[in-house]
C-alpha cells in the first residue's frame, strides 16, 4: 500500500552543477543514479506524477558566454542544447531503473525527443511516466528556472522542489558568509525583496501571482527529496 503525499504532482529542478557532482563540471555518474533513485522511490512508493526540469550550467552557461563577449541569444540556445544533454542522461538513468520515461524539448529534435505540448504531457502522467522537460523555454534571455515555473503552472503542479548544493533558502551565500541565516519558510514577497538568489525574478514572480510553492533542498543529502514529498520538514519552504 503506498502512503499518501502532501504533493501529489512536482516539478522536480536539479541544477546543472547538481548533477555535476563533486566536480561541478560535466555529469557525474554516481550523482544521476543517486537523483533517479529519488526519483524511482517517490514515483513507485508514494505514487506521485514526476516533472523534472533540468539546468545545464554542468556544460554552458548562456550568461558566462555572454559575459565573454558572444552574442547573448547565441550563448542562451548552446546552454538549451546542454539542458537536452543532461535529460537525455538522466532519462538513461531512469530507464535502468525500469520508469518509463519520456523527454520533450521547447526546440523541436524529433530525432532525440518529443516537441513539449502540453496535453500530451498530461497523457504521460495519466499513464505514469516520467517526463523530464529539456530545452528551457526555447527562448533565450530566459532561465531553467523560468522554465521550472512555467511547466509547473502549465501541467497544475502542487509544488516545485528545486535541487541545490546547499541546505536551502538563506540570508545570503553560505559559501561565503559563515553567519548567513537559514530559512525554515519563507514568501515569495520577500524573497523578492531581499532579492535572495532562490530563483530569478521572473521565476518567483511567476510562483508567487499563481501561489505556487516552492522547497528549496540539498540534492546531495539522501532521502531529501522523498521526505519533501512526504511533507517532513526539508530545506526552505517558499510560498
Amino acid at each position: 500500500m503506498t502512503e499518501r503525499p502532501r504533493w501529489k504532482r512536482i516539478v522536480f529542478k536539479p541544477s546543472g552543477e547538481a548533477l555535476a557532482g563533486p566536480s561541478g563540471r560535466g555529469l557525474d555518474g554516481p550523482t544521476l543514479d543517486q537523483t533517479a533513485a529519488e526519483i524511482t522511490d517517490i514515483r513507485q512508493n508514494l505514487d506521485v506524477d514526476v516533472a523534472v526540469v533540468v539546468g545545464g550550467g554542468n556544460i554552458w552557461r548562456g550568461a558566462t558566454g555572454a559575459s565573454s563577449g558572444m552574442d547573448r541569444a547565441q550563448s542562451d540556445y548552446m546552454g538549451m542544447l546542454g539542458t537536452v544533454i543532461n535529460a537525455l542522461a538522466l532519462q538513461d538513468t531512469l530507464e535502468k531503473k525500469g520508469l518509463d520515461t519520456r523527454v520533450m524539448t521547447a526546440i523541436r529534435m524529433e530525432e532525440l525527443a518529443e516537441p513539449y505540448i502540453r496535453r500530451r504531457a498530461l497523457r504521460h502522467f495519466e499513464k505514469g511516466r516520467i517526463v523530464v522537460f529539456a530545452a528551457g523555454t526555447g527562448n533565450p534571455y530566459f532561465s531553467t528556472d523560468t522554465a521550472a515555473a512555467l511547466r509547473a503552472i502549465q501541467i497544475k503542479a502542487d509544488v516545485i522542489i528545486k535541487a541545490t548544493s546547499v541546505e536551502g533558502v538563506y540570508s545570503a551565500d553560505p559559501k561565503k558568509e559563515k553567519d548567513a541565516k537559514l530559512y525554515e519558510e519563507i514568501s515569495h514577497r520577500d524573497v523578492m525583496m531581499a532579492e535572495l538568489k532562490v530563483m530569478d525574478q521572473t521565476a518567483i514572480t511567476l510562483c508567487k501571482e499563481n501561489n505556487l510553492p516552492l522547497i528549496v533542498l540539498n540534492i546531495h543529502r539522501p532521502g531529501a527529496l522523498s521526505a519533501a514529498v512526504r511533507g517532513e520538514r526539508v530545506g526552505t519552504l517558499v510560498r
